[in-house]
């Protein structure tokens, strides 16, 4: 099928034009659509660049000769988006350059390339179906599909340029695959209708789906917040770059900076360290735990720390009583392959970067997400760093949670997007829950987080200090935390189905 010859107009000029081009124009063209989408996520955040991205990614499909070319074009479209997404990727192999550096720009095109594979079947399953506006149903599902395959990975989802914008809101709705959904239908839909020549019905389908979900966000939005709580929290930050923070001559320095925020006055709640802020195991920390509880004055402590048993590592948050014995703890579950675990170590061992190396074949994983009680102030689900970033494991939790906790160690990530596109997600875990979350990072971004996704205090990247706030309170359960993602599901299918519908309807 040959879609570019549908419509004699200008979108059928264009497409055909693009058809044309030589081999080398076509690639270009497909990998600035990706960059373009990308530069709407953090730290660029400039939405209509999306729009342009998508529309002319949706051009280069209606050029497609061919299942193997829209393929290519997906692919290709995936590869600039997830390069310039993740172009972080190589920070953590520069902590140690001299070591680590040679791999960096591997890591960096094996985790764009892998993930672009998903576009491009998405791509190819679309052209099979002769439906532009099918491309809507599968890279919907191919964004899916990427968040729960081999562990998953749902960093920078197609939804979250939206986060900044009263249309974001709807993720307590319809969660950030719905909101992937609703964007490339918002672009995909129009576009097709224009290339039937109906340009009239492109742009009203267009601003009709652009207000009315404006408008839905912003009833969202606007809906009051519960009181915050008499609770204070103190979340502490001690600026502890990657290179310096298990160094002898420093490690010193930042745990007696984190001791000293802790003293300060007035009095708090709650005191939170950020993830593996002790410098040694936990079974060789008691002089210290001892001490942050002396330091906080009666306030309940949450720290990160690293502890050892019989089976092995664990990646730990601890709750600590008043003479510095754990109350609680949590492990991580979600471990980061090759920062936290070497899958295959035999053959990948060479690949290790980050913590993983220095602990054999990694850290071992904890029993899944659990709440947390946290005495005097409420029961909590804690998050450690990565474990942020997967909606459906966030939402799964038996009992809802007075609010998220997320201790981290972005130092790794660099300074320039990788940390603010981790807030960011957090920011829409806020969102979809329902659920205010307090972030505290070692070297930032630590902040509160309302039950919108709203930053309402904040410590910057790259700063030492603490912030004292008082605790927001969550709403009632959102439809995304009662249904998860069986709801873009039943979606897609209904539009799917329509589609079809029409089509056989038309054609007959």
């Amino acid at each position: 099928m040959q879609l570019s010859k549908v419509a004699p107009g200008w979108l059928a000029d264009l497409t055909r034009a693009v058809s044309q081009a030589r081999v080398a124009v076509q690639v270009l063209i497909a990998i600035c659509a990706g960059c373009l989408i990308a530069l709407a996520q953090p730290p660029f955040d400039v939405l209509p660049l999306a729009f342009l991205g998508l529309i002319i990614a949706g051009v280069g499909f209606l050029a497609a000769q061919s299942v193997r070319q829209a393929a290519w074009i997906g692919g290709l479209c995936g590869l600039g988006y997830f390069a310039v997404l993740l172009h972080w990727m190589v920070e953590p192999f520069l902590v140690y350059p001299e070591q680590d550096g040679w791999m960096a720009p591997f890591a960096l095109l094996l985790m764009a390339g892998g993930l672009s594979l998903f576009w491009a079947a998405a791509f190819a399953a679309a052209f099979r179906m002769s439906s532009l506006a099918m491309l809507c149903v599968t890279l919907t599902c191919a964004e899916v599909l990427r968040s729960y395959a081999l562990t998953g990975f749902p960093w920078g989802l197609l939804g979250y340029v939206w986060l900044d914008s009263p249309v974001g809101q709807l993720a307590a709705w319809i969660g950030p695959h719905g909101l992937t959904f609703f964007t490339v239908v918002l672009i995909f839909i129009p576009l097709g209708l224009a290339h039937k020549e109906r340009s009239f019905a492109a742009l009203a389908t267009f601003f009709a789906l652009g207000f009315g979900a404006l408008i839905l966000g912003q009833l969202q939005d606007s809906a009051p917040l519960p009181e915050d709580r008499t609770k204070t929290v103190r979340l502490i930050q001690p600026n502890a770059p990657q290179d310096q923070k298990w160094d002898p001559e420093y490690r010193e320095i930042f745990f007696e900076r984190q001791l000293e925020f802790s003293r300060q006055m007035p009095a708090v709640d709650l005191i939170v360290w950020p993830e593996t802020a002790l410098p040694v195991l936990l079974h060789k920390a008691d002089d210290r735990l001892a001490q942050a509880v002396a330091a906080a004055k009666g306030a309940v402590v949450i720290l990160g720390v690293l502890r050892q048993d019989f089976w092995g590592y664990y990646n730990t948050l601890a709750v600590l009583g008043p003479t510095g014995e754990v109350l609680n703890q949590y492990d991580k579950y979600h471990l980061v392959p090759f920062g936290e675990y070497i899958p295959l170590a035999d053959l990948f061992g060479v690949f290790a970067s980050g913590l993983a190396k220095n602990y054999g074949e990694g850290f071992q994983a904890g029993p899944g997400p659990v709440i947390v009680g946290v005495p005097g102030i409420g029961k909590i689900l804690p998050l450690i760093c990565y474990e942020v970033i997967f909606p459906h494991e966030i939402g799964a939790v038996a009992e809802r949670p007075d609010f998220m906790l997320q201790i981290t160690n972005d130092a790794w990530f660099g300074t320039f997007s990788g940390p603010y596109q981790h807030l960011a997600q957090a920011r829409m875990r806020a969102i979809e829950q329902g659920l205010p979350i307090l972030r505290v990072a070692n070297t930032g971004v630590s902040a509160v987080i309302d039950a919108k996704g709203r930053l309402r205090h904040q410590l910057p990247l790259g700063v030492a200090g603490y912030l004292d706030a008082t605790l927001p309170v969550a709403t009632a359960p959102t439809i995304y935390s009662r249904v998860g993602d069986w709801l873009v599901l039943v979606l897609t299918l209904l539009f799917s189905i329509c589609v079809l519908w029409m089509r056989k309807r038309f054609s007959d």
